[in-house]
């Protein structure tokens, strides 16, 4: 079963070819793919489209899109869709998709791709891989997994501890928190193998979830966008709305409640009062885009865009003299921030507004691509904006020292490369 003495973790001098010695039938399930832009979707879909280049049989079975909208998107209101994308067979399946997502309506929308992911047909794979979240809909697939006859490996790809996040954003008590601990440690017990995306989270998974050591490899998210614009900036700023004196601090991505972006309009309040060249921008959608809006109605320094496709996204980033991660208090172990590997790049300098323990700032550290303060604490975030945006030099090098952590360590045909031979190492252990 390929198993493994130690947690493996993927680093940038083991980079195993992404070309795959026998082809195997893979089929990857999970509620987000492309077009979604941003959260696990880009990941997914880049995995999926890598493998298939590399000579596997890849099908795809996911949901509608609708993130980070939480709306339908238009063209996909069919019960089922299959269609065929850059070499990928992909299966859409129909599902409820919530107004609001609390915790309850989240359940429900994954269970409700769970129990049709769970009776679709999986065109007999030899392996299957499970993206998590979503928790409950993974622990269906797992389960037909094991009921199926001549049944294939399956393996769990981890891009949030669901247990954690619970605790974390305060969206249940401890009572909850337990029942979900005790759900995702079966689920990714009763898995084959189990891939997580950074140290923290697989001592998390051993420590704490109970899943045996040698089924955790550690294998890190990538940017999986081309490299970044070199011109176009002045008229992206221009077209934006952003001076040339402005000191743009770039929120990009999802506006949940874990990003806790309260701290960001207090801070565009701070900014205001004090007559500073700061300006924040949140950039994207999220459940909590409208109540931010409403909340930050008359504050100056603080603009919202809407999510942008493809190379204009990345100008945009590349305009921003700052590009912000910010957090809730109190959030440390449940999620790495997708969207790191989109800033670094970008080359520029990020500011992270997280706790000291938490995983977002380990990744910061390590990459030696920004300057972290503490969260809702809009001063002091307001303070290295202006500190970072009043020196062009410690911009510059920040920004240099993130991409080459992309280039190096973030990197996506390494990554890839290391998915391969995980599935490969695990799908001969079942005989068919």
């Amino acid at each position: 079963m390929g198993n493994r003495s130690r947690i493996e973790s993927q680093g940038p001098l083991e980079t195993p070819s992404a070309k795959s010695t026998s082809k195997l039938r893979i089929t990857i399930v999970g509620l987000n793919y492309s077009p979604e832009p941003t959260g696990n979707a880009p990941y997914t879909t880049s995995l999926a489209e890598g493998l298939a280049a590399g000579g596997h049989d890849v099908q795809v079975i996911t949901g509608v899109p609708h993130y980070p909208e939480w709306r339908l998107r238009d063209g996909y209101g069919s019960w089922s869709k299959n269609e065929v994308i850059n070499g990928v067979r992909v299966k859409r399946l129909r599902h409820h998709v919530p107004l609001k997502p609390s915790i309850f309506h989240r359940m429900h929308m994954e269970l409700s791709f769970g129990v049709r992911a769970m009776f679709s047909n999986w065109a007999d794979p030899d392996f299957v891989l499970v993206v998590s979240p979503a928790l409950f809909s993974s622990g269906l697939v797992v389960l037909r997994a094991h009921l199926q006859r001549g049944r294939p490996s399956v393996g769990i790809w981890v891009q949030d501890i669901y247990s954690r996040g619970i605790i974390e954003t305060g969206t249940g008590n401890s009572v909850s928190a337990r029942a979900m601990s005790r759900l995702e440690s079966w689920i990714l017990r009763a898995s084959d193998g189990v891939v997580v995306i950074h140290d923290r989270f697989a001592r998390y998974v051993v420590g704490t979830l109970r899943v045996s050591q040698d089924k955790v490899r550690v294998i890190r998210n990538w940017t999986h966008l081309p490299p970044s614009p070199s011109s176009g900036r002045a008229e992206m700023r221009e077209k934006l709305g952003w001076s040339e004196t402005d000191i743009v601090v770039l929120h990009a991505g999802n506006m949940g409640k874990k990003q806790g972006l309260e701290n960001v309009i207090d801070a565009a309040r701070v900014s205001a009062s004090r007559d500073s060249r700061v300006r924040f921008v949140l950039m994207g959608d999220g459940n909590q885009r409208r109540q931010l809006e409403t909340t930050a109605y008359g504050v100056s320094r603080l603009n919202f865009v809407d999510p942008l496709p493809g190379e204009d996204f990345q100008l945009a980033l590349a305009s921003a003299d700052i590009l912000l991660v910010n957090e809730l208090p109190g959030v440390q172990e449940m999620a790495v921030p997708s969207k790191l590997t989109s800033y670094f790049n970008a080359g520029r300098p990020v500011i992270a507004a997280t706790d000291e323990q938490s995983v977002t700032a380990s990744e910061l550290s390590a990459s030696g691509g920004g300057v972290r303060v503490d969260p809702a604490d809009p001063v002091a975030l307001v303070e290295a904006a202006e500190a970072l945006g009043e020196n062009p030099l410690k911009r510059a090098e920040l920004g240099k020292l993130g991409l080459l952590y992309r280039h190096e360590t973030l990197a996506e045909a390494a990554a890839i490369g290391h998915y391969d031979d995980f599935i490969t190492s695990l799908a001969p252990s079942r005989s068919r």
